[in-house]
């Protein structure tokens, strides 16, 4: 059987946890890109010596060019420059729409039938931009962010209660950032509602602490942003492509209505499988949540219009 290929571009944290954490399953070759010559090469290589040890025949291979990658199933775009302390995630906008931009367009050359999966920062507005620069369907562009946000509140919710993060159920929508939505009266553990299992003040702590969770590792490193939770769950999104598993992920995507919200990048609930984006799910919201989901939306929308003010990348 052919294998997959995955070309990642940007061989930092991120870029290189995705790497292993896909070779490490083998069902995909892959390609690591990045500028830094020779970073790639040795990351790459590193990897591959962990195949016998993983139990991994895949290949992957470091670049600093694009034609390797040619003709990806799919390729994951983490290149920019990470968030540092006191940086909001918008202060990023102008620097790496400008690289995320020139990456994109070197992709789509080499690999037009490509789904793409942006986790550059600050990321609705970034895979919006991906969108626009590349002109692939909407079901082609799939934006980490929701997967990663739902991880942090369940590993808060398990760690409270101490239980199995297997038995948390949760959900966190709207954007990659302090206004996203944790959806409170839609998760459970084993089937309990939360609010059967805290108090509304202690609800109110573990919702703030996951629309700070990215901060929170940002000002404890001092230099850099998370990269191991934001590579596993890219790693999960490739997963449930290549292998078309149809799994329910909540990602971000442009929405055409679904929510009550139009043209906009949002993180909600979506089936993933091999022509990537199937279906979008639309869970019942309560009028709070729903009012949340709007405003953080809005959000998205004044950072889109800051974006297309923008001197041409």
């Amino acid at each position: 059987m052919t294998r997959k290929k995955v070309s990642i571009i940007g061989a930092g944290n991120v870029g290189a946890t995705v790497a292993q954490n896909v070779f490490a399953k083998g069902y995909a070759d892959i390609v690591l890109v990045d500028i830094v010559e020779g970073l790639p090469q040795g990351k790459a290589l590193d990897m591959l010596e962990s195949g016998p040890i993983v139990g991994s025949d895949a290949q992957v291979i470091g670049t600093n060019g694009y034609d390797e990658t040619k003709d990806s199933d799919i390729v994951v775009i983490t290149s920019g420059v990470a968030r540092k302390p006191g940086m909001s995630r918008d202060d990023l906008l102008y620097t790496n729409m400008k690289i995320v931009g020139d990456v994109t367009r070197k992709v789509v050359a080499a690999s037009p039938n490509a789904i793409i999966i942006p986790v550059t920062n600050p990321l609705d507005a970034m895979a919006q931009y991906v969108l626009e620069t590349s002109k692939f369907p909407r079901e082609r562009v799939i934006a980490m962010a929701g997967e990663l946000d739902t991880a942090r509140f369940r590993t808060f919710i398990a760690q409270e209660l101490k239980v199995s993060v297997d038995d948390v159920h949760a959900y966190v929508l709207g954007s990659h950032g302090d206004q996203m939505v944790p959806l409170v009266n839609a998760s459970n553990v084993a089937g309990v509602p939360l609010t059967h299992l805290f108090s509304r003040e202690k609800l109110a702590a573990l919702v703030k602490r996951t629309q700070e969770g990215g901060g929170e590792i940002v000002s404890l490193l001092k230099t850099g942003s998370a990269y191991y939770a934001p590579g596993a769950a890219v790693a999960q999104m490739v997963a449930a492509i290549i292998l078309d598993k149809h799994a329910i992920l909540p990602c971000c995507v442009l929405l055409k209505g679904e929510y009550s919200i139009r043209d906009l990048f949002i993180g909600v609930p979506c089936k993933l499988g091999a022509k990537g984006l199937e279906q979008i799910i639309e869970l019942t919201l309560t009028p709070e949540e729903f009012q949340m989901l709007r405003k953080s939306a809005e959000a998205v929308r004044d950072l889109v219009a800051v974006l297309h003010k923008a001197p041409v990348a």
